[in-house]
């Protein structure tokens, strides 16, 4: 058998596993678990309870206008606090289905959505992963990542990397500080929470020297994580630092 042939056996017995699994697990709304045609998706209910983030948007922050002030232009936001990143783009904003999506993978273990929802952020930042040379998750500090099992920011990375041919580097930034919940703290606090929290891996910053970084997460509520995060880069030779996350809040500046 020739390795055209080889591939092409591979293939149909990769459906014909996809099809016995279909039998014995029916494709179901990753929102409500009603029946769909397959999987991972979400049914025309669910699909009308997410908000996409799409143009006109601030283009450094991503924040959504509620009216279009022209091309390029900036939020008031981004113009009185500049962030360190260059670019932020969401994919949909972080209520309703959105906010579930990203609890069920972070609390309930449901990496079967990471697909799904890296799917959707690689069409939101599409630009960002053109120009990207490096894709880097936001770390988890050793002791949550025990106690979480997995980075959900790191998967959603791992797929849009693979998915997109660029190059993923989950262990170059590091979080070396274990910070209370930043949930109910105020822009400052949050900012001294995490005063120090990530290292660069000194066997790894040299890779870092004069690259674009897209960093990686979840979600988006203040910019306090991402914008330290992005400080760590900078300051070890990156050239910029992009954010994509999943969700991002409506107002304000995680």
């Amino acid at each position: 058998m020739t390795t055209r042939q080889e591939r092409g056996a591979v293939r149909q017995l990769r459906r014909f596993g996809d099809a016995l699994l279909s039998l014995v697990y029916p494709p179901v709304c990753a929102g409500c678990t009603s029946a769909v045609s397959r999987s991972p998706a979400v049914c025309a209910a669910c699909w009308r309870d997410l908000r996409f983030l799409e143009r006109p948007f601030c283009e450094v922050l991503g924040l959504p206008f509620a009216v279009d002030p022209g091309a390029g232009l900036v939020s008031p936001e981004a113009i009185a606090n500049p962030p360190p990143f260059a670019r932020l783009r969401g994919t949909v904003l972080y209520q309703g289905l959105g906010s579930r999506l990203v609890a069920s993978l972070k609390y309930g273990d449901r990496t079967d959505l990471v697909p799904l929802m890296a799917g959707w952020m690689g069409r939101a930042g599409a630009e960002l992963l053109a120009e990207a040379d490096l894709v880097m998750p936001v770390p988890l500090h050793a002791r949550r990542l025990l106690r979480r099992r997995f980075n959900q920011s790191a998967e959603l990375g791992r797929h849009l990397a693979r998915t997109h041919g660029r190059r993923f580097e989950p262990m170059m930034l590091r979080r070396v500080r274990a910070t209370r919940s930043q949930v109910g703290l105020s822009a400052s606090e949050r900012e001294r929470n995490l005063r120090g929290a990530f290292v660069l891996d000194p066997h790894r910053v040299a890779d870092l020297k004069g690259r674009r970084v897209l960093l990686v997460d979840d979600v988006f509520t203040t910019g306090a994580t991402v914008s330290a995060a992005a400080r760590t880069l900078l300051r070890g030779g990156a050239a910029a630092v992009d954010v994509l996350v999943f969700a991002r809040v409506a107002a304000g500046g995680s």
